[in-house]
């Protein structure tokens, strides 16, 4: 069935996330090699669930994410904050990805977002990129105090939206939150890259002009 909105992603999908990049740059002395910085991934954002999970749905704020992390993982507050300072630089647009936004929206789209995102980044993201007034409107995470894949921000996001699920496609990066979606009903489909992406909504019926 040709999808009438289409739902996108942020972090994976809009722009760059790389964790463990991110870490071994921040601090290297910790993350200093592949493995290394693959367990620091994997304590420190916990595979977004648990603290970053609650900083994620708006839950708690920074400081408390920043005691939190530091008093499980034994890592020191200022090198906690560093990585958090680090975080919106991380996040920088695939040009790739931004330029079918803006081929879609100027084929007529109807366009909208569902991200897990942190209050702070998610502030930083709508001030500084103009390209975001592609969207007809969105949902951040620590907005509505959900977080996918909970089906309930699904729910929101298409009762804010007023579009019917079944009309509508979801992209993200994230295979846990495509499983959850497609459960819930709303069709779809894992993000890899923009030019699978454009395939993949071209075998679809949408085109670009």
């Amino acid at each position: 069935m040709k999808p009438s909105y289409l739902i996108f992603d942020f972090g994976g999908v809009l722009f760059h996330w790389n964790p463990v990049r991110l870490l071994a740059q921040v601090l290297p002395g910790r993350a200093n090699t592949p493995e290394n910085a693959m367990l620091w991934k994997d304590r420190f954002f916990q595979g977004y669930t648990g603290d970053w999970g609650a900083f994620d749905a708006g839950l708690i704020d920074m400081a408390e994410t920043v005691r939190r992390i530091a008093v499980r993982t034994g890592l020191a507050p200022d090198e906690v904050q560093a990585v958090m300072d680090a975080v919106p630089d991380a996040l920088a647009p695939i040009p790739e990805s931004v330029a079918l936004l803006r081929r879609l929206r100027g084929a007529g789209h109807r366009l909208y977002f569902l991200s897990n995102m942190p209050a702070p980044f998610a502030a930083h993201l709508s001030r500084t990129h103009d390209f975001l007034r592609a969207f007809d409107d969105g949902v951040f995470s620590s907005e509505v105090r959900l977080a996918k894949p909970d089906p309930a921000i699904f729910a929101l996001a298409l009762q804010r939206f007023e579009i019917p699920a079944r009309s509508a496609l979801f992209i993200d990066d994230h295979l846990g939150n495509v499983e959850a979606a497609n459960r819930f009903g709303l069709p779809a489909l894992l993000f890899t890259d923009a030019q699978r992406l454009e395939r993949d909504l071209a075998t679809r019926g949408l085109r670009l002009g």
